[in-house]
């Protein structure tokens, strides 16, 4: 069974930085699988955020975000991580990690979360004015 555990959200000021991080568990969990990031405001519909290939040598960001946050892996240690900088009150969501299906896809479709059947409980982010 894989188990994906966020981690690090927290209450911070508009323009802090904040990095999370998702810790995979589990058979074959983490090795070849492409992982990504989510989140979801009050209100709103859940949303892509980033996406790293399975291999960590492609990253992929919603356009609105790529300038502020940088997703990573740490292949050794089943882990990814978003770095979260400038942050703003509309960044104030739950964030997800979530495993795409797939082993070892080689494709550029990352954004779509019917694409992963993986995902966290989740960890709040609260950025206040």
């Amino acid at each position: 069974q894989v188990q994906l555990v966020e981690s690090g959200g927290e209450l911070l000021q508009t323009g802090g930085s904040l990095r999370l991080s998702c810790a995979a568990s589990g058979r074959s969990a983490f090795s070849g699988y492409a992982m990504g990031w989510f989140r979801q405001a009050p209100g709103k519909e859940r949303e892509f955020v980033a996406a790293i290939s399975w291999g960590g040598t492609s990253t992929y960001y919603a356009d609105s975000l790529k300038d502020r946050f940088t997703i990573s892996r740490d292949n050794a240690k089943n882990a990814i991580y978003l770095q979260m900088n400038l942050l703003k009150p509309e960044d104030t969501a739950v964030y997800y990690c979530a495993r795409r299906a797939g082993q070892y896809y080689s494709g550029r479709s990352y954004g779509n979360q019917d694409e992963y059947n993986y995902w966290g409980q989740g960890t709040q982010v609260t950025v206040s004015s």
